[in-house]
């Protein structure tokens, strides 16, 4: 009896023993794992091209190289560290030494406007307008002529740019890439034969935003304005329309029903203003050949950035004068000129028909690859030109065919692409 209690009495002391030294070890092995890994840690971050040597490569978390590998990088910028990397610019001019005060309302939005330097008068009553309202102002130069300028005040706070004979569209796919405006709320892209003297630029920002168009323009005053559209037309019972009811005469009828341009989702871009998100879409859509930009307001809405017939839209509480003024092309200004013009234009709209554009019934899709050659658009038969404005017109009408055929095959080429308002 006492041989057995003597065994279970150095058993149990044993048991204890061994239960005491595992014990033991755990924590300084818990404390030795620890070291090994901030020491690994810390080598990783001193030494990391010798890792590869040590066989140390794959002590890091996996979710640091996979929070790498998925970073989105803009393109071309890999090479840099992420925080060197600034992936939009602005216009806001800088001195040559000295920063500047921090200003605390940044302007943020854009005015361009393509003139000419026998526009004066009426430019300067625009920039002057545009510039007390914190807008930055890019004039682009059709004519070249920049030094005439420099006797308005402004003149030094505005950006210039110079190119003969080039239209706004020319200028605005070159000069006003979606990165570089980037920063700005709202683009302005105006005709230099504008009236702005019942137009308020910050009042009529205020509307767009409550309103929610990310594609606009100021209504025309129907009683001064040389008018192409009616939609267009200043209407005066709401701050905005967005349709155009439209019963008899010729062309498209337009009622409550309308879903597509001319009747609804659709201005004339003598005037537009876009969003900047609107605007980094129509800058791709605009072509770099076809500068006057005919057949763009017809697809236009497309950039609306949701449902166009209520993202498209003519502000009437804030309206211009559209005075209709001949520019790219005229040598004169005299009224004799005046009066030749609009004889011109009437010309060259007979001579090459307009082209026919119905969203709710589109024509038959062309098979071929080729670009129709300009010979076969233009008329067969065309007596000497009477004033180069005739020229400029008729080169428009063949330039919106283009586009036209354009559109049209690159929506049969695109597979994936899925017209967001066909008609069903």
């Amino acid at each position: 009896m006492e041989m057995k209690l003597h065994n279970w009495v150095l058993q149990l002391a044993d048991s204890n023993c061994r239960r005491s030294c595992a014990c033991g070890i755990f924590p300084t092995s818990l404390v030795l794992c620890i070291m090994f890994f901030m020491g690994s840690v810390l080598i990783a971050q001193d030494y990391p091209e010798k890792l590869p040597k040590w066989g140390m490569n794959n002590i890091m978390p996996n979710s640091v190289s996979n929070k790498c590998e998925n970073r989105c990088r803009a393109h071309g910028s890999e090479a840099l560290p992420e925080g060197i990397v600034v992936t939009s610019s602005n216009l806001n001019m800088r001195p040559l030494w000295g920063f500047p005060e921090k200003i605390k309302d940044l302007k943020r939005s854009l005015l361009a406007v393509a003139i000419g330097v026998k526009q004066k008068d009426l430019v300067n009553k625009m920039i002057e307008k545009f510039l007390s309202n914190g807008f930055v102002v890019m004039l682009f130069h059709y004519d070249g002529v920049v030094d005439e300028w420099k006797d308005f005040a402004w003149c030094d706070q505005v950006i210039h740019v110079a190119a003969i004979n080039q239209t706004k569209w020319w200028f605005a796919k070159r000069f006003l890439h979606p990165d570089i405006v980037a920063e700005y709320d709202y683009i302005f892209i105006w005709d230099e034969d504008l009236g702005v003297e019942d137009f308020n630029p910050q009042r009529y920002l205020e509307t767009v935003k409550r309103e929610g168009l990310e594609i606009s323009q100021p209504a025309l005053d129907g009683n001064k304005s040389e008018v192409h559209h009616k939609i267009t037309v200043r209407g005066r019972r709401s701050d905005v329309h967005r349709r155009i009811f439209k019963n008899s005469g010729s062309g498209e009828k337009c009622d409550e029903n309308s879903t597509a341009p001319p009747c609804t989702g659709w201005i004339e871009v003598m005037a537009p203003v876009f969003t900047r998100e609107a605007w980094r879409c129509v800058w791709y859509m605009i072509q770099n050949d076809l500068i006057h930009a005919w057949g763009l307001d017809m697809r236009i809405g497309y950039c609306a950035q949701g449902d166009r017939t209520k993202n498209v839209g003519v502000v009437d509480s804030d309206y211009v004068v559209h005075l209709g003024l001949p520019t790219l092309g005229a040598n004169e200004t005299d009224k004799d000129q005046l009066a030749q013009h609009n004889a011109d234009l009437l010309f060259a709209t007979r001579a090459t028909p307009p082209m026919g554009d119905n969203d709710s019934e589109p024509e038959k899709l062309t098979t071929t690859t080729k670009e129709p050659p300009i010979s076969k658009l233009a008329p067969s038969s065309m007596p000497p030109p009477i004033n180069p404005r005739i020229e400029v017109r008729r080169q428009s009408y063949i330039e919106a065919k283009i586009f036209k055929w354009r559109w049209r095959h690159a929506v049969q080429s695109d597979k994936c692409w899925k017209d967001p308002f066909q008609q069903l």
